[in-house]
């Protein structure tokens, strides 16, 4: 095999505004990608010429101008249908983001499917989102949520999966394609083919591994995946649920309003067809175009190169961890992305993220919305440095050299 022609994260710099600036009288070292990515200025554009040029509502109106902005919103759901391999546009469904995403599964599907006793498994590494809407629903329809056992090196315990699986009767296994608070990769392609073989259908948060490498939905079987644009370089508050056309043909709306009907009167209503049973209401096409813009862009680049920046910065990163004395890696998977969590030993997160950033590094501190993983932990939290394809191996000396200069105020 031909390796990947070496990718230049200077070559695209220029394309990202927000980080040229200067903070706290320095150049600013943004390291919190795992939050939200920077937008490039041909995201940023194609949002502006929607409001200068294009902006009316889609699917509504018989003038020109909402025949362009209906043409640029469905032409974005084209986009990502592509993006992630979906077998039609029909199986893509806008959101606000992956927790909108997450909780239309839980309330449509598993509000019918889950009866009393059934089961629904999710990892102790989840993000909040991924644990909250379940348990609603849980509530809802007399039905347990369980935890999936997560090692202390931040893995997902294979064999304990197998034994809940077997053990319990689930109906549903929802996991994260990448760790926020670890950054841990789980194996999803196991996981889904594990709980296929017991009935149980998968969904999969993939908020933060969209971004870091090519997904296709086919290949993986999967039954569910949620994404969030601003993660992927695209604006906030738009979300993409991808779901099997013949699951969302049987789940009822989330929501009822405008767009999603076809049939009203104060007897009955009459559902739309799909993809709009989902999408009640005024969309954020400023966002869907926001996102195809970003998939445009993503799709300029090499992505086997991106991936390969990116897995040596997270390389260099930890062994440039290694050689710090006091600092303290929380999760020590074979297989992780796109951050790196850490403390310092005898400090508080939140003062060492207060220290960085007098330095001009952006890190994010806290629980990661990860709570029960950090409990198992038994720490408040942690210092999460994530990186981008705009990051530099000097920015990771940055942030090396800002974490010598906190050492000495703690």
């Amino acid at each position: 095999m031909t390796a990947p022609f070496p990718f230049d994260p200077e070559s695209i710099r220029p394309d990202f505004p927000l980080l040229q600036q200067v903070v706290n009288g320095q150049q600013l070292v943004y390291l919190d990608n795992a939050s939200t990515t920077q937008k490039p200025e041909a995201v940023i554009e194609a949002i502006c010429h929607y409001y200068r040029c294009d902006n009316a509502n889609v699917h509504r109106g018989s003038y020109a101008l909402s025949d362009r902005a209906t043409c640029r919103f469905e032409q974005a759901r084209l986009r990502v249908q592509r993006f992630i391999n979906a077998a039609c546009q029909e199986e893509i469904i806008w959101t606000r983001g992956t927790t909108e995403g997450i909780n239309l599964v839980a309330q449509c599907y598993g509000g019918q499917v889950l009866k009393a006793g059934d089961v629904v498994l999710a990892p102790t590494m989840e993000h909040h989102a991924n644990i909250v809407p379940w348990q609603m629903i849980a509530a809802r329809q007399g039905a347990t949520l369980k935890a999936v056992p997560v090692s202390n090196q931040g893995e997902i315990d294979l064999d304990a999966f197998a034994a809940l699986l077997k053990d319990n009767p689930v109906k549903i296994v929802s996991c994260a394609h990448v760790c926020n608070s670890l950054g841990t990769v789980n194996p999803i392609e196991t996981i889904i083919k594990m709980a296929h073989a017991e009935g149980a259908m998968v969904m999969i948060d993939g908020a933060q591994g969209i971004s870091h490498w090519p997904v296709d939905v086919q290949a993986l079987d999967v039954d569910f995946y949620a994404f969030s644009g601003h993660k992927m370089f695209g604006p906030t508050g738009i979300g993409v649920l991808y779901a099997k056309k013949e699951l969302l043909d049987a789940m009822p709306p989330f929501m009822g309003g405008g767009e999603m009907i076809e049939n009203v009167t104060f007897a009955k209503t009459i559902y739309n067809h799909l993809p709009f049973k989902f999408e009640a209401g005024t969309p954020n096409i400023a966002g869907a175009i926001g996102l195809a813009a970003a998939i445009d862009y993503l799709n300029q680049l090499d992505r086997k190169a991106t991936a390969a920046h990116e897995a040596s910065l997270l390389a260099y990163t930890q062994e440039r961890a290694h050689d710090c004395d006091g600092l303290i890696p929380i999760s020590r998977a074979k297989h992780m992305a796109g951050a790196f969590s850490f403390n310092i030993e005898g400090a508080h997160p939140s003062d060492v993220g207060m220290l960085l950033d007098q330095q001009a590094i952006a890190v994010r501190t806290g629980q990661h919305c990860a709570q029960p993983v950090m409990d198992q932990y038994c720490i408040p939290g942690t210092v999460r440095a994530s990186f981008s394809i705009y990051n530099t191996h000097a920015e990771v000396d940055r942030l090396f050299e800002a974490i010598e200069k906190v050492k000495m105020f703690i």
